[in-house]
Order: structure tokens, then sequence, then C-alpha cells
């Protein structure tokens, strides 16, 4: 958050609202903050009071008679007004806070909101004045110098975190630079982010890239992996509990959230939360505030959430397993991270990494026969199974010669028992069954150039079906234009 915006006490808060009553009780309790408000009935007086006045903070409603408060967010990106804006949406309305979030708003509350709730996010934006005027020119005078030290240090460090970035995610392909990117714009901002992928796939280097690169990498980055914790331990794992609060309670405890204040709590495999623990994780959430067990009284915690699954979130939405108001407050933007079987350009690169940090100043060949094997991989368990091939071989290679069958990926071979087993299995399958495997014969085709052959059918399929529109084809699949215009370069389909 801007700085000048904890500063500059002077400015005031603009309220948009076409209820007057609403507009007063805002008005009311940011005065008794010590904040001075201008008020506005509509999208049109807001949009001139912005033209003539400067502002600490905006605060909208979204439904008006003369528009949107979508306009407004809207309206301050497009004039690249340093205001931060915040929307007030009726319950059940969250899919267009969502969007005002993308649009650039820093935050949204439900109605019928608490005055509490109101306090809390003018407070997380604007620094409350309760002292006198000597103490505010010592905490000024103490920012500016934060602010010149910081200023500094600035060119050095983002060069530091943009290589840290770099070897986290490694790899020159169009849809793991689409990732970067997108990772360096996020940072900049404290919004939730929902980091979806298969398996092994790098959710959490790239969650801790965010972290990196953004003002809270000073602070705790916390990784939770939400599946392996029993559900009975869930609440005092995440908000800590206090001495005696129950048996065993034998001291005071902190929990994920304390823990990560004012840094990033990253919650791996966020689907596995039962619904009873997604209620309380949600409360955090919308107050920024936490209670431990035994006590009676939250307190507030300033953390930016980020959060990962391999599962589909919006499936399980559907079918009741996981909450829609939570889904939407942790799916403000989404990054989906590519499988390693799209990154097949990467390959040499990731490999030739891995060998280094695995062997330290060791060296080690590989063989063309295991190269070749090792480019022509599906790897289904994505980087992480890289990672351990190349453990494995390492461990049972000769003379520091890494050959084909120390990879121990070709389980498929003519010469392996297993072959034989899967040829009997192959022959009492259904004729369905055979229709899905058509063409592939056990031991002598590829995986990879059959599945790359199944991908060019679809996508020649879907171009077909388009008129060869590129951008309504990808729509069609599912999938990024930027991805749809790889998987064409990669496959050779003009």
């Amino acid at each position: 958050m801007n700085n000048n915006n904890q500063m500059d006490l002077e400015k005031p808060v603009l309220i948009i609202d076409d209820e007057a009553d609403i507009r007063d009780l805002m008005e009311l309790t940011l005065i008794k903050m010590g904040l001075s408000v201008k008020t506005a009935a509509g999208v049109a007086e807001a949009k001139k009071a912005l033209r003539t006045h400067a502002f600490s903070l905006v605060l909208t409603d979204m439904r008006m008679p003369d528009g949107s408060g979508l306009e407004i967010v809207d309206y301050i990106t497009a004039h690249n007004l340093d205001i931060p804006i915040a929307v007030i949406t009726a319950y059940g309305n969250a899919a267009q806070a969502v969007q005002a979030l993308k649009n650039g708003a820093f935050d949204y509350l439900q109605k019928p909101i608490t005055l509490a709730q109101l306090r809390t996010l003018v407070k997380s934006v604007i620094t409350i004045n309760n002292t006198a005027e000597t103490e505010i020119d010592n905490k000024m005078v103490t920012a500016f110098k934060q602010s010149e030290n910081k200023q500094k240090n600035e060119d050095t460090s983002a060069m530091v975190n943009e290589q840290q970035v770099r070897e986290r995610l490694l790899g020159n392909s169009p849809l793991i630079t689409e990732v970067r990117q997108l990772i360096s714009k996020l940072a900049k901002s404290n919004v939730p982010v929902y980091i979806a992928g298969e398996s092994g796939s790098g959710k959490e280097q790239a969650a801790r890239s965010i972290h990196e690169q953004s003002e809270r990498r000073d602070k705790a980055f916390v990784a939770v992996n939400c599946g392996a914790i029993p559900e009975a331990l869930m609440e005092s794992e995440f908000f800590g509990y206090k001495k005696g609060s129950f048996t065993g309670a034998e001291s005071d405890r902190a929990g994920f959230f304390q823990h990560a204040d004012g840094g990033t709590l990253f919650l791996d495999e966020v689907a596995d939360l039962p619904l009873s623990m997604q209620v309380k994780l949600l409360r955090a959430i919308q107050e920024r505030a936490v209670r431990r067990i035994g006590e009676m009284e939250e307190k507030q915690v300033d953390v930016r959430i980020i959060c990962a699954t391999h599962k589909d979130l919006n499936a399980l939405v559907e079918s009741g397993q996981f909450r829609q108001d939570l889904f939407y407050r942790l799916n403000v933007v989404s990054i989906t991270m590519p499988p390693l079987r799209e990154l097949r350009d990467d390959l040499p690169q990731l490999i030739r990494v891995l060998l280094q940090r695995i062997l330290n100043d060791e060296t080690m060949t590989l063989t063309p026969e295991a190269k070749k094997a090792l480019l022509q991989y599906s790897y289904p368990g994505n980087f992480r199974e890289l990672e351990n091939i190349l453990e494995r071989a390492i461990a049972l290679s000769k003379n520091h010669i890494i050959d084909i069958d120390d990879l121990q990926i070709h389980s498929y071979q003519l010469d392996n028992p297993r072959t034989e087993s899967a040829e009997n299995a192959g022959s009492n399958l259904s004729a369905d069954s055979n229709e899905e495997i058509k063409d592939y014969q056990f031991g002598k085709t590829q995986i990879q150039d059959y599945l790359d052959e199944i991908e060019r059918k679809i996508l020649e399929q879907a171009l077909a079906q388009t008129r060869y529109n590129r951008t309504q084809a990808a729509k069609l699949l599912g999938i990024s234009f930027r991805s749809m215009r790889y998987r064409m370069e990669r496959l050779g389909i003009v």
C-alpha cells in the first residue's frame, strides 16, 4: 500500500452511496475516527469530486441509480489516480466484488456491514491520528527516513528478487514466462491469489516467488499443508490457543495466522479443508482478525493469503464440498501452473540445473539414450517426478555415467516381464476400451508421440469448428490464447 495514503491525514475519505442514511452513518463513523469526509450520492457526483479533489480513500456502493461502483473503480484506474478504493456490495453478489478487485479495488465488504468491519478496513489503509501533533511529526520524520533507506536499496532488491524468481521457476517457454510476468504484477498488491495446477507442478514455488517480490518479503512465509492436519487440531493450529484452555495446553501458543502476521500465509491443498474449518477461515479473512482458543477477544492480523490445490475448486463448489463465499474470497486472481509435459522445450535446461543442484561439485554424464528418454517422457508427476528420477539415476549410475536403465522409466519395454501381462490384459479389453487406445502398441509406440498425435487432432478439430479462429478455439478448449498458440507451434499446426 502506498505510504502516502498512510501519512497524508489531510486528504478526506470519499463515501459514495445513493442511500442518505448509510452515507450519514458511515460519515459519522469516520469523523469519530478523526478523518475528514466528503460524500457523493451517485456515480456522476463522485466523478466530479474525483476531478476536483484529492482523496486518501474511496468507499463506494456497487448499485446506484446512475451507474455501478465498477465505473468508479475503472475511472480511478483509467486516470491513474493513486487512491485506494473499496466496494460495498449486497450479500450474495460476491462475483461483482471479485470483478471490482480484478479491476483495481483493494478490498470489498458485504452488506450488512458492521461499524467494526468499516473501521478495520479504513485502518488498513490510513493511519488514524489519536496523538499529539508532535508525535505525528516524529512518526512522519521516521517514515521519511525509512522511505529514503528503502529507495536506496530498491534497485538492488528488485534485481535480487527477480533473480530468485527465475531460479525458482526456470525456463524460457511462453507458458512459464507468462507465469513469471503475472507473479511480478501480483507481488505489487495484497489481493488473495489462487494457484491451480497438477501435483508437482511448482505451486509452492510460485507462492514463494510472489512473497519474495512483495513488500512482505522481510516477514514470514508460512506454508501449510491443509490435508496433513487432523480435523480435531485445525482450529488450534490455525489460530493458536491460550494456556489452560484445554487439557494439554500447558503454555500459550501462536497459530499459523499469528506466525504469518505481516507476511504471507500459503494454504496448500486448500480443497482438503473440512466445511467446519472453511467457515472459520472465511471469518478470519473477512475480519482480518483471529481469536485464540480460550480467549474472548479477537486480535487483528495482517496476512496475505495465497492458496493452491490440484483439485477442481469450481467442481467442489458446485457439489457443495467447498463454500462458494470462501471460494470468491480466495480466488480473486488465479494462476495456472503448466504441467512439465507442456514445457518440453525447457527440459534440457531443467535437467542440467537439477543435476547441478543434486551433485553440487560432482560431475555426471548422460548417455544419448538416457537424454532421449528424459526428453520424451511425459512426467505425470511433473517437476517432483523429474527430480526423483534424476536422484535415483545418480544413485544407480556407475563411473559417473547415467544410462537409460538407471532412469527406470521404461517399464513398458518388450524385455520387461510386465509387458506380457499388459498385452494379455489388453487382449481382454472391451471394444470400447480398444477404441480408446487405438493404434497404440505397447513397447513400440512412444507414449508422448501418441499423446501429441491425440492433442494435434483435438486442436485441429477445435480450429475447424471455429473456422480457424484461434481465440475462439482456445475458449472452446478452455485454455488461454497464449497456450493455444504455443501448442500449435510445438505440434507444427499452421
